[in-house]
C-alpha cells in the first residue's frame, strides 16, 4: 500500500471512529498538493464503497485571510455527498462531527454542465439553476485544526456537512458581490458579508472550480450543488447551538446543533 493510500485510510478511520491525528505535513513534508489531492480521493473512493454518491462540489480557502494562514495564493476544493446534506437539525454524533464551524454561504445548483478551461462567471450565471443560502459546516480530522494546505485538502477540504435554506432565487436577479448576509448564534449577532468575500464574486470562484477542474480532465454536473466559500468568518459549533443566516433579498437558512 502507497503513503497516499494509507494516509486516505488513516483519515477515513479518523471520520467513522470521530477522532483526530496529527497534521499529515508534519509527519510527512514530502507531501505535495498533488499527493493531497490523491489522498482525499482514495478518501472519497472508501465513502463511495460505503454507499455514498457524489452530489456535487465545494470550494474552500476562497478568503485571503485562509489563504495567508494555509500560506497559498489560490482557493482549494472537495467533494459533496449525499450523506453531507443536513436538514436544519444537524446531528453531531449522526454525522461524525469532532470539531464543527459554521460558515454561511452561497450555494449554486447547477441546470447545466461546466467544463474548463475557459469558463466565465457569466457561463456559470447562464448555467445556474438557482441559487440558494446555506451553512456549510466545516470540520477536521486534524488535531485542533491544526491545518496547512496539504492537511485540508487531502481531509477533502476540511467538509463536514451542509445544510441549505429553502428558498430558491434566479441569480440573474440579483447582483451577487453585492448580496449581504447576516448570521446570529443562539439569537445574538455573530457576523456579517457581501458576496464579494468570495473572490469578488461568487460566481467567480465557481468559474476558478470549473477551470481547474476541467485541466484534470473533471466537469461540474447538471444538477450538481456548488458552494462557493464563505462570507464570513468560521464559528465553532457545538451542540445546542443554533446559528440562522439571513441572504438579504434571497432568503434564509438555518443550522441547529442538536
Amino acid at each position: 500500500m502507497s503513503l497516499n493510500d494509507q494516509l486516505a485510510e488513516e483519515l477515513y478511520r479518523c471520520l467513522r471512529e470521530r477522532r483526530t491525528v496529527s497534521p499529515l505535513s508534519a509527519r510527512h513534508p514530502e507531501l505535495t498538493i498533488e499527493d493531497a489531492y490523491a489522498i482525499s480521493l482514495g478518501l472519497l473512493e472508501r465513502r463511495l464503497g460505503d454507499g455514498e454518491t457524489v452530489v456535487g462540489k465545494k470550494i474552500g480557502a476562497t478568503s485571503k485571510a485562509v489563504q495567508d494562514m494555509l500560506g497559498i495564493s489560490q482557493p482549494d476544493f472537495g467533494l459533496l455527498t449525499d450523506w453531507m446534506q443536513c436538514g436544519e437539525d444537524v446531528d453531531i454524533a449522526a454525522k461524525a462531527l469532532i470539531q464543527p464551524r459554521a460558515e454561511a454561504e452561497i450555494a449554486f445548483i447547477l441546470k447545466d454542465g461546466l467544463g474548463g478551461p475557459g469558463v466565465t462567471a457569466a457561463d456559470v450565471i447562464k448555467a445556474t439553476e438557482a441559487i440558494v443560502p446555506c451553512f456549510e459546516i466545516v470540520d477536521s480530522r486534524i488535531h485542533d485544526w491544526k491545518i496547512g494546505i496539504v492537511d485540508t485538502i487531502a481531509d477533502n477540504a476540511s467538509c463536514g456537512v451542509f445544510v441549505l435554506g429553502d428558498t430558491r432565487a434566479d441569480p440573474r436577479a440579483h447582483d451577487l458581490p453585492g448580496l449581504h448576509v447576516t448570521v446570529t448564534k443562539n439569537g445574538a449577532p455573530l457576523s456579517e458579508g457581501y458576496g464579494s468575500a468570495v473572490q469578488g464574486d461568487p460566481a467567480q470562484a465557481v468559474a476558478w472550480l470549473a477551470n481547474t477542474l476541467g485541466a484534470h480532465g473533471v466537469t461540474l454536473n447538471a444538477g450538481d450543488i456548488i458552494l462557493s466559500g464563505s462570507l464570513v468568518p468560521l464559528e465553532p459549533a457545538a451542540k445546542g447551538d443554533l446559528f440562522e443566516m439571513t441572504l438579504h433579498g434571497v432568503g434564509s437558512c438555518t443550522a441547529r446543533f442538536v
